[in-house]
């Protein structure tokens, strides 16, 4: 019997830092931040205690562009260059790794398997380390719910949000991702949060309208294993909100 690969190297990481506590992923999209502008953002976000750097945002981003942001962080910093994909255009070899996700409550079959057969043959041709993950939008969902086609969970609906993470785990994807969308209003629900927790074993990330350090504080202490912030830096740069997420971040990997 031929067992199935043991993590990756960027997977590896993630679990060994885990075990130091709690992380924090800054999101950067290539097309609003170009090579040199990307390689400035990660150098500043590294410093403040960021543990690797997500690239993806904008619908349509080129392999070129991808490449390029790759390129130029890798060379900037020593932390993971991890495509948060938005279609198979736009994998690129030179990214360390990229999160192989199932949009859990999409409508469109696509995003939640079509498309990774189509593009499963690409990431092993390009020996990108692909990390299996469940992604599920929470209301109100926001750009990504539109272009995914998604039936978002209602901020209340507890036993939706615990089903399909659960789910995720038990057919074999070794994180859940609990997206309220780019620019949201508010986070995921520290409710949620905690229930999601409770349920599963895999690690727990949650992205999506985290703005300051109470939102940082509130989700770390519902369970969150890994905050993910991208709008906050784009709006503001690495400003006083960015540093009191990353406070609260490195106040939780002390305890």
């Amino acid at each position: 019997m031929t067992l199935p690969p043991s993590p990756g190297r960027v997977e590896r990481y993630i679990e060994d830092q885990l075990a130091g506590g709690p992380l924090h992923f800054t999101l950067i999209d290539p097309d609003k931040s170009r090579g040199a502008k990307a390689a400035e953002v990660s150098r500043g976000a590294v410093a403040l205690g960021s543990h690797a750097i997500l690239l993806g945002g904008s619908t349509g981003i080129s392999r070129e562009v991808m490449g390029e942001a790759a390129r130029a962080i890798k060379s900037a910093v020593s932390i993971p260059a991890i495509i948060f994909p938005e279609g198979p255009g736009s994998l690129t070899p030179d990214a360390d790794a990229v999160l192989f996700m199932s949009l859990l409550n999409s409508r469109n079959l696509d995003l939640v398997i079509r498309t990774h057969a189509r593009s499963s043959s690409t990431v092993r041709r390009m020996s990108l380390e692909a990390i299996p993950m469940g992604y599920l939008v929470i209301a109100p969902g926001m750009r990504v719910g539109e272009v995914g086609a998604v039936d978002p969970v209602p901020r209340d609906d507890l036993a939706s949000a615990t089903g399909y993470a659960l789910a995720a785990e038990l057919l074999g994807m070794h994180f859940v991702y609990l997206e309220a969308g780019s620019g949201a209003p508010s986070p995921v629900p520290t409710e949620m949060v905690r229930a999601v927790r409770e349920a599963v074993r895999v690690p727990l990330i949650v992205g999506g309208g985290i703005r300051s350090g109470p939102d940082a504080k509130a989700l770390l202490g519902a369970g969150a294993d890994i905050l993910v912030t991208g709008t906050i830096t784009e709006e503001e740069g690495l400003g006083a909100s960015f540093h009191a997420i990353l406070e609260e971040v490195r106040h939780a990997r002390r305890r």
